[in-house]
């Protein structure tokens, strides 16, 4: 236990100094309430009408919720994407100063503060996510207490995987630029295809499917790691689900586990 101790104690002291920095940020906080709005206030309302689909000559609604309501979910999970990556910048600004260096010599093995790293980006980035709850009234969204504490559970595991990821990547970009077009053509891309802004039909059979939507645009949808982040969000706070409920946690576990022991590798080798 008094080897434990110590060792704790510095993952906490990297955990809050990471917090700290980002509560500090207020770019990064005006980003995080802004974001929403817009996607809620812009998207949200000015699609809604429009949010049904034409299948074989029949018009219908897709989905039986409201745009705004299908879309809630997905803004808290673009605005925990965008707080998980782009807090990787601060691994190169710690390496471009020599805080690196400093910690990585230390007694601390260098998982754990890795661990205290990422767990303050995750904190970050569920705080930016939680933020959206209270827009829920807005969005026609009506949350239980429970359905409030699985999404946050949920939110933290994927801003675990996410962050892990933005870790892996500033561990291979050596500047801050690089980094942030880099991360920019990521996170759009992987949000489009996730059924985030669209639904794929779950009344349609495959067939039909193939027949609505492009082939490769489907495979894409499919093949998203985020597309099941979102279903599962989704079904926490609306009860809508696209694919079998099983498969957001599953997702989520593995890319948090998978990125993080990536994110190791890289970052033992970090200078």
């Amino acid at each position: 236990m008094s080897r434990i101790l110590p060792l704790l104690r510095g993952v906490y002291g990297i955990w809050l100094r990471e917090i700290l920095r980002a509560t500090r940020d207020r770019g990064q906080m005006i980003g995080g309430v802004s974001r929403p709005l817009v996607w809620l206030l812009i998207m949200g309302v000015g699609l809604n009408p429009y949010f049904r689909g034409e299948v074989f000559g029949e018009v219908r609604y897709v989905v039986p919720y409201t745009y705004l309501q299908f879309l809630f979910p997905a803004v808290i999970v673009l605005n925990i994407m965008y707080t998980s990556i782009q807090f990787a910048v601060s691994v190169i600004w710690d390496r471009e100063f020599g805080f690196l260096r400093e910690v990585l010599v230390s007694p601390m093995p260098r998982p754990l503060i890795l661990l205290g790293k990422v767990l303050g980006g995750s904190t970050a980035a569920t705080l930016h996510g939680a933020i959206v709850l209270i827009l829920a009234r807005f969005a026609d969204v009506t949350l239980t207490p429970d359905q409030v504490v699985m999404a946050l559970g949920a939110m933290f595991a994927l801003s675990f995987g996410l962050t892990c990821f933005g870790v892996l990547l500033a561990s291979r970009i050596r500047s801050f630029e690089g980094f942030g077009v880099f991360s920019n053509t990521i996170i759009l891309p992987l949000y489009f295809t996730s059924s985030s802004i669209f639904p794929l039909d779950p009344a349609l059979s495959r067939t039909q499917m193939a027949a609505t939507y492009p082939e490769w645009l489907v495979f894409m949808v499919q093949i998203n790691p985020i597309t099941y982040a979102v279903d599962l969000l989704r079904g926490i706070l609306i009860n809508f689900n696209q694919f079998p409920p099983a498969y957001g946690p599953a997702v989520i576990a593995a890319m948090a586990i998978g990125f993080f022991l990536l994110a190791l590798v890289d970052f033992g080798r970090s200078k």
